[in-house]
């Protein structure tokens, strides 16, 4: 038998090895996060804390000059930005409107346990990882006044008798930008939606199907309310990607025709680049960059703000 002082020596063994072992797995720990680190500072922290450098600055990339508070009482005056901010709300309200609903509706629809079902996954799935340049020159082309795919088309079938400028005019820029965002965007809501159903049991829906409960009734009243927590998440994320979006209206429109498609991040890249045939102006770029994303920080914030209290009165 061990005696009582060798036990304790044999715990005190075990203790320290595994002290060893857990010091072992926090050094490794440490050095595979150091590369997420560094590229999360150079890539986020830092051009963040460097937009802070130039607020007070006309700069154009090589020369800087201390101008004051100049760039804010440009920006409080400056109508164009302002009213890129409206066509900004405009665009995200009518492209949520558009795509999250249509998301749902598809991604019941293809959950269906029916042949080709993966295929069009796959399908709907394949605009989200075609680059936003490549697909919104695809567009340009279909959507061209001239020799469009589109406006041949509508000419063949006798709906249209001449051609229409869908990326030159004002009543239809709009609507076509946001038709070109639907499509992009349409895949990843899709799978969200998709991710969040198969967390509900199939013993639900064949319960409903028992007590005699339809595909209408079976939406509304089962797959709605338990995709509620998903459904807010992918809100959350919809909002802010919309506010965001630029690309595909830089390479569609660059922001026309009378900046009837500006909005707020495309303005504020033509500014910092030079895009719109001036200088850059980096110092005036970064004052309005921070309001921008403040502005999408207050409407976050409003969701979420309403949606706890939903979530407190139902």
């Amino acid at each position: 038998m061990q005696t009582k002082a060798a036990r304790m020596a044999s715990k005190l063994s075990f203790k320290e090895k595994l002290s060893r072992a857990n010091s072992r797995g926090d050094f490794a720990t440490f050095f595979m996060l150091i590369p997420a680190v560094i590229m999360l500072l150079v890539v986020s922290v830092y051009p963040f804390l460097w937009v802070f450098k130039y607020v007070c600055y006309d700069y154009n990339g090589i020369t800087a000059y201390y101008t004051g508070f100049h760039n804010f009482e440009r920006a409080l005056s400056d109508t164009k930005f302002w009213m890129s901010v409206v066509h900004t709300f405009e665009y995200a309200a009518l492209k949520i409107i558009f795509i999250i609903p249509l998301s749902l509706v598809m991604a019941v629809a293809v959950r269906q346990k029916i042949k080709g079902s993966e295929l069009f996954r796959g399908i709907y799935f394949m605009p989200t990882i075609i680059s936003a340049a490549v697909s919104s020159m695809v567009f340009g082309f279909i959507f061209a006044s001239y020799n469009g795919i589109l406006n041949a088309i509508l000419r063949a079938c006798g709906i249209i008798s001449a051609n229409i400028n869908w990326l030159g005019d004002k009543n239809t820029a709009m609507w076509t930008v946001i038709t070109v965002a639907i499509w992009g965007g349409f895949g990843n809501y899709l799978v969200y939606f998709m991710s969040g159903m198969s967390s509900i049991s199939d013993d639900v829906y064949e319960s409903a199907k028992i007590d005699g409960a339809n595909g209408i009734q079976t939406f509304f009243r089962i797959t709605i309310p338990m995709l509620s927590p998903m459904l807010k998440v992918i809100l959350m994320l919809a909002i802010t990607t919309a506010f965001k979006d630029y690309e595909s209206i830089l390479v569609l429109t660059q922001g026309g025709p009378f900046n009837r498609t500006q909005v707020m991040f495309l303005y504020i890249y033509q500014l910092v680049f030079g895009a719109s045939g001036t200088s850059p102006q980096i110092g005036y770029g970064t004052v309005l960059s921070l309001i921008a994303s403040l502005i999408v920080g207050i409407v976050t914030a409003i969701y979420l703000f309403v949606s706890r209290k939903l979530d407190d009165v139902m």
